[in-house]
């Protein structure tokens, strides 16, 4: 195959980064978004954890604010080098229990092993994090990947690594080559242990770029052969803000688009977005700005909306529950929930959002706004009692009246309000605001 017929992903993404790059006083761009499928949210929406870090009465009482969320499935890291230190020596005990209630509880696990054994890692003697180095042998991944899965023929979904795309994760530097032969090896030997299980490719950080050797990961394994229909695609694409990395630019919309078309256009099988949030961290500031508890949920919110409405298969919110002093300062703060298990804003607008959507919606086409606020975000829906569902928000404030006769609930997830509104005359007139609002008729 030339080389040529797969420029485009890296060259329609980088235009669009190039774009947002000098995105200045322009006026925001709208979007009336109509989704391509119903969304079920027990199928749709599912929560990274943490489960092994805790101990069993911490990780029962995560998994019940879960459930009552009527949410199922997590995604959860096995880290190999903890597992099996030597050949063949497996630490099951932990894991073992763990997996155990995870299958009680009836959750819908989908499971990455990460982290080199030390045995089988490729780094150089006398480094300290021989972990994130890939295996010498991919082979030994492979093995010990089918080990594991069929041990828990529970969790059907397995995931090869994570965030290959960038040295943090695969030192010296990232080598689509190198992991393309790490991930056909493991899935082969995946599909003769386990035929049932679903096969996913390994969550690229962001859009996939890579930051050494330059281009996009999913590109190059387009061109290497590796998306194909019979396999998960995987991306975690964080942002600074919801809408993107450029203020009012809208990036992370047109980024997630491009990137979700071209995977379609080259025989992708579903698409997930296996990581995504925001830490409400109180610093020292590392990479994401400090934004709190009450603008995590915000952000979490708006993301929420947006992702519902793309043409995303999965998606899955990092994290359930915070994190103690092993994890990074900004890393310790992603969860719903804290160290202590007490919920933070985020887990209750969350819950209000669910409650407010009820358990499915199917798309609607969206109103439109000529003289909308900049930035202006329109998603419709009809909830399963058939009840039309108006979910807005925008970069600017402003109003715009919806050409609907009738009454209705206006509700603020994030602050836990709702006020009755009703149409007089021409419609029904609302107010509009940078945080996600929705309107229930």
């Amino acid at each position: 195959m030339s080389n040529s017929r797969f420029s485009g992903l890296c060259a329609a993404l980088c235009l669009s980064l190039s774009l947002c790059t000098s995105f200045g006083a322009q006026a925001a761009p709208s979007y009336s978004m109509k989704a391509p499928r119903t969304v079920t949210w027990a199928d749709f929406l599912g929560l990274n954890v943490q489960l092994p870090w805790f101990d069993e009465a911490a990780y029962r009482q995560q998994i019940a604010k879960l459930k009552a969320l009527n949410l199922q499935w997590i995604r959860m890291g096995l880290h190999w080098d903890r597992l099996e230190p030597a050949p063949g020596q497996w630490q099951w005990a932990q894991i073992d229990r763990v997996m155990q209630v995870v299958e009680e509880q009836q959750l819908k696990p989908l499971i990455y092993l990460v982290g080199s054994a030390p045995f089988a890692s490729s780094a150089p003697s006398g480094v300290s994090n021989r972990d994130q180095y890939p295996p010498f042998n991919a082979q030994l991944y492979a093995s010990s990947f089918a080990t594991l899965a069929s041990r828990y023929p529970y969790a059907k979904a397995w995931q090869v690594w994570n965030e290959q795309n960038i040295p943090s994760y695969w030192q010296p530097a990232e080598n689509p080559q190198q992991y393309q032969q790490l991930l056909e090896t493991s899935l082969s030997a995946l599909t003769s242990a386990r035929p049932d299980a679903t096969p996913v490719i390994g969550g690229n950080a962001y859009y996939s770029q890579m930051p050494v050797q330059g281009g996009l990961m999913l590109e190059a394994l387009i061109r290497l052969g590796s998306v194909k229909s019979g396999r998960v695609s995987a991306y975690h694409p964080y942002s600074q803000e919801p809408e993107g990395d450029v203020s009012g630019a809208g990036d992370f919309i047109s980024n997630a688009n491009t990137v979700n078309q071209y995977l379609r256009q080259y025989g992708s099988g579903p698409i997930w977005a296996t990581e995504f949030g925001w830490s409400s961290y109180t610093g020292p500031v590392e990479l994401q700005p400090i934004i709190g508890e009450q603008g995590q949920a915000d952000y979490m919110l708006r993301r929420l909306a947006l992702m519902s409405a793309m043409d995303f298969d999965r998606i899955f919110l990092f994290t359930l529950s915070d994190l103690d002093a092993r994890a990074s300062v900004r890393d310790q703060s992603y969860g719903l929930l804290r160290l202590d298990g007490s919920e933070k804003p985020a887990y209750q607008a969350l819950r209000r959002f669910l409650q407010i959507t009820g358990p499915s919606l199917t798309p609607l086409t969206p109103p439109a706004f000529a003289n909308a606020p900049s930035g202006m975000i329109s998603i419709a829906w009809q909830r399963a009692d058939g009840r039309w569902l108006w979910l807005f928000w925008a970069q600017q404030n402003g109003s715009v009246t919806l050409p609907k006769q009738g009454s209705g609930t206006l509700y603020n997830p994030l602050q836990g309000t709702s006020q009755s509104v009703g149409s007089n005359g021409g419609g029904i007139t609302v107010n509009v605001s940078r945080e996600l609002q929705m309107l229930l008729l």
